[in-house]
């Protein structure tokens, strides 16, 4: 697609270079055929060098084995089925979006991402539309289809710019991302390979669903203003008035009319599903003498560990049957073949990410054979005890690191699976839980999704401002977002260093400390 010409605005060439790089990288999924031979071959010189370390657990020596020995070499050939069924993502996110394909193609998604941008008072647009984009993270790729332009028009209509409509909305889609204020299949994606890295060094490592929650919570409270005041003061002051007029070019479902009368009933007979999956869970879980959701045997948070664990298969249901509900109402499921094609259809749109899944699994998978895990992470460790950085200031780092490689890796569960088997076990051995871990990655991985071309919807969000105008170009779409960027990094530091100097729980039964997550996870004494 020829780029048309920019608007004056400044293009940032560190940020250019940056993306010509990335356009050079290839495809994730041959980063980790290149990350494989890596590995193999560090394998094969660090157990030729005798390579070792002393777990701190046990006492135990860790040393390095080939890859190229013959029981791995038994192992990659004989497992390989089994090593991508294992890999605990690929489950979660499988079931998660058998339910959500079904919310999506019914049209429930759209429905209420609609009415929530049409009921919208003029005077609270800027805050309200970052919300709505915060809760639109469940709704996949429909929230860039729906939310934006249906912003940009909403602005338009109060006499705003419209391209401050696009900006806003997509920094609360895609620049806020790691503010889960509901937590969903992201959540289930990311810790389901936190706890693949963590059991390198504690095999019996459980983790749960919600256990990024109070922090993705906290981003969602503290951005919303950041965003406000970003929007309000920065960005549109910069555009200049708007002197009306409409997109120059229809844009994909920007006819956004009010809803209709079946659109209503669905969204009513959604909400009535959604009760009933809720009461389902809590009856599981608080019902006197029948609780297969509550682990009385346990003691404090570990006790929910089994309603944690069921989520995934909540958010299935509540997904499905709220999908389902609402499209029987609107007219969009009129049989339950239809659900079926809608299931499949939503699986069939993330075969590219099994693909990614089978050499990432592998990848972890033969991590762990060579123990170059272990071994790195407590020789790892034992610098930053001797540094003597603060725990603040090393997830700080984290956070920097990553969001540096998010101007060239657009893929978050890409760059997690590559990084967590060195990272996640060197916190825990200087006393980072790795629910904190992940959370700093997270917040780290979602800065520059919105100035970076590499990043899969950038595209889109770009055409949505040329359809307004024309001239539109890269270098402008960058100026227009990195205030954002560069705000959300400041406020997402300023989140880890208040939640790891203070150890606030990062979710429910998930401390900021390894040490703490010991002592909740450690059995009832008995009678």
């Amino acid at each position: 697609m020829t780029q048309p010409p920019d608007t004056g605005m400044p293009r940032k060439g560190l940020l250019d270079r940056i993306a010509a790089a990335g356009d050079r990288l290839p495809d994730p999924t041959f980063i980790f055929l290149g990350c494989i031979a890596v590995i193999i071959a560090v394998s094969v010189i660090g157990a030729a060098a005798g390579w070792s370390a002393i777990a701190p657990a046990t006492g135990n020596s860790i040393t390095v084995e080939s890859l190229l020995s013959e029981k791995n070499a038994a192992r990659f050939f004989v497992d390989m089925p089994d090593t991508l069924t294992a890999f605990p993502p690929l489950g979660l996110v499988l079931v998660v979006m058998l339910g959500a394909a079904v919310a999506e193609r019914s049209g429930l998604f759209s429905a209420l991402m609609g009415a929530a941008v049409r009921g919208v008072p003029k005077s609270a647009l800027t805050p309200l539309i970052f919300i709505i984009g915060l809760f639109s993270h469940h709704a996949a790729d429909a929230a860039y289809v729906v939310l934006i332009p249906l912003s940009a028009l909403v602005y338009a209509e109060a006499g705003r710019h419209p391209l401050a409509g696009v900006a806003i909305a997509y920094a609360g889609i895609s620049g806020a991302f790691a503010g889960n204020v509901i937590p969903g299949q992201f959540d289930i994606l990311m810790l389901g390979i936190t706890e693949a890295a963590a059991r390198l060094v504690d095999p019996n490592y459980v983790m749960n669903p919600l256990g990024n929650w109070w922090f993705t919570l906290a981003i969602g409270v503290l951005f919303t203003p950041i965003a406000w005041f970003v929007t309000d003061r920065v960005v549109e002051p910069r555009l200049g008035v708007w002197r009306g007029g409409g997109p120059v070019t229809p844009s994909p479902g920007a006819d956004f009319g009010d809803l209709t009368p079946a659109q209503r009933r669905g969204l009513v007979r959604a909400g009535l599903a959604a009760a009933v999956i809720v009461a389902l869970f809590a009856a599981l879980t608080l019902w006197p003498g029948y609780t297969p959701l509550f682990d009385e045997a346990a003691r404090g948070p570990q006790r929910m560990t089994p309603f944690y664990t069921a989520l995934v298969a909540g958010f299935m249901l509540l997904f499905f049957v709220c999908g389902w509900a609402y499209g029987s109402a609107a007219g969009t499921v009129k049989a339950h073949r239809d659900t079926v094609a809608m299931m499949n259809d939503g699986l069939r749109d993330i075969a590219p990410y099994v693909v990614l899944v089978f050499f990432a699994a592998h990848f972890v998978a033969m991590f762990s054979w060579s123990n170059l895990g272990p071994v790195t992470a407590v020789h790892g460790a034992q610098v930053l005890r001797e540094l003597g950085l603060p725990n603040p200031a090393v997830l700080s780092s984290l956070l920097l690191m990553t969001s540096g490689l998010d101007l060239v890796i657009g893929s978050a569960s890409a760059k997690w699976s590559a990084m967590a088997p060195v990272v996640v076990p060197m916190l825990m051995l200087v006393d980072i839980s790795p629910e904190m871990t992940t959370a700093a990655f997270r917040m780290g991985d979602s800065i520059f999704n919105i100035v970076t071309p590499l990043a899969s919807n950038f595209p889109l969000a770009l055409i949505m401002c040329q359809r307004w105008k024309p001239e539109f170009g890269v270098g402008s779409m960058i100026s227009l977002m990195l205030p954002y960027s560069l705000s959300f990094m400041a406020g997402g530091i300023f989140l880890l260093l208040v939640w790891s100097g203070f150890e606030l729980p990062v979710g429910p039964g998930a401390p900021a400390s390894y040490s703490e997550r010991l002592v909740l996870s450690a059995p009832a004494p008995g009678p």
